[in-house]
């Protein structure tokens, strides 16, 4: 389906939920479930939290959808909601936990049901080990610089994409995004040596 078709479709779809037309918002969720929650496990490393904060963008989107304004797309105005609820997420859990992100990694079969295992064991274990690397490294960054590294490695949305969903101009995203990766480098990179 052409970009523009989802978008009329979006819209239509956007229409029909707040005329309180039984299953338009459903369809919406269902469009755009895995994507949300995709972005929410990348911030969290968390199965259940990511599905709580799947579930709380949802359930902001539309509360909110009356001020979706038809200038974006309903895809970018979603994700936006998804990221700050995310980034809100993080902020309180820093607040409660005096600075430490209570990091949790889980195994591969949870991160993506349904793949295959891998012919080798020891090769297995490595990338185990190195996924866990990773996201320890992506969980020291700042919510801002992780949330623009996560729409960009993880959703594959643009610079444009970033900055729209985000609400900051594109330079802002270009910058977090070398800022990121700059980051995750020297993370990694201490990890290596560690």
């Amino acid at each position: 389906m052409a970009a523009e078709d989802r978008h009329d479709e979006d819209l239509a779809l956007v229409r029909d939920t707040l005329d309180h037309v039984e299953g338009a918002f459903a369809a919406l969720y269902e469009k755009y479930r895995e994507r949300v929650y995709r972005v929410a496990y990348h911030f969290v490393h968390n199965k259940a939290d990511a599905l709580d904060l799947c579930q709380d963008a949802f359930v902001r989107a539309y509360q909110s959808l009356r001020s979706f304004e038809h200038r974006s797309r309903f895809s970018t105005w979603l994700m936006r909601i998804a990221s700050n609820t995310c980034i809100d997420h993080i902020r309180s859990q820093k607040v409660r936990r005096a600075g430490e992100l209570d990091e949790q990694f889980v195994t591969k079969d949870e991160r993506n049901p349904g793949d295959g295992d891998a012919p080798n064991p020891a090769r297995n274990l490595e990338r185990a080990e190195l996924r866990e690397q990773i996201d320890a490294a992506v969980g020291e960054l700042s919510p801002e610089h992780r949330a623009v590294f996560v729409l960009h490695a993880v959703d594959g949305l643009t610079y444009q994409e970033i900055a729209e969903t985000m609400d900051v101009p594109i330079g802002t995203v270009m910058s977090r995004l070398h800022y990121a990766r700059k980051r995750l480098q020297g993370l990694l990179a201490d990890l290596k040596k560690g």
